[in-house]
């Protein structure tokens, strides 16, 4: 079974593809009511060159899943309003209107066969999703470059840190060495000092004295 087969046939596949709404447009522009969400059956009939019976069939088998993204039956005052801003017949209150947002009219086409307009859509939303999953794939490879390149950097972060501290150990021991010589010479001043006292208060005679 190839893809757009399996597209047809599994519901999970549908409502993980029902947010690419783009493939719409990127087959045939899609036109909207007055409120620019919403488009009756017939326009989606339109949209995919069928009859609106048929898209009325798929509805009755498909209503829980079309309910999910979003399609709804519109009846009473909610009718007459929307009726009123978005369409320039009048329909019966009784009868109700049915309404599909963009991602039901994709769920639709996703579903409906026999319609050519379905199927380009259908292959179209295959081709984004492969390029989803190429695009992720360069996005994985980006990252784990990224995280390389994060790992180089922490490393040399490391690096860094263990020279600082080095540097303030180096630092740390100069201050002492620094603090001693200061002690020293502060030291050696207080004896040269004291020194030049002893020899002042002598005199000069005694000194000449000792050297008889």
């Amino acid at each position: 079974m190839d893809r757009e087969a399996v597209l047809q046939e599994s519901r999970t596949m549908r409502g993980g593809m029902a947010d690419r709404v783009e493939a719409l447009d990127g087959v045939k522009a899609l036109v909207l009511l007055p409120d620019g969400v919403h488009v009756t059956a017939r326009m989606v009939a339109d949209y995919y060159g069928v009859g609106e019976k048929a898209v009325e069939s798929l509805v009755h088998r498909h209503r829980a899943e079309l309910t999910e993204h979003g399609y709804r039956v519109l009846k009473g005052s909610d009718l007459l309003r929307f009726v009123s801003f978005n369409l320039k017949e009048s329909t019966g209150a009784g009868r109700g209107l049915g309404i599909f947002p963009r991602r039901a009219v994709l769920v639709v086409g996703m579903l409906l066969r026999g319609s050519v307009v379905a199927k380009a859509v259908r292959r179209e939303l295959l081709e984004l999703a492969e390029r989803a999953v190429a695009g992720a794939a360069e996005w994985r490879y980006e990252l784990a470059e990224l995280r390389e390149e994060l790992a180089e950097i922490r490393e040399l972060q490391l690096v860094m840190l263990r020279q600082s501290q080095l540097d303030r150990e180096v630092i740390a021991g100069l201050s002492v060495r620094m603090a001693d010589c200061q002690s020293a010479v502060r030291t050696l001043g207080g004896r040269v000092d004291m020194l030049c006292t002893v020899l002042a208060a002598r005199g000069p005679g005694e000194r000449r004295r000792r050297r008889r």
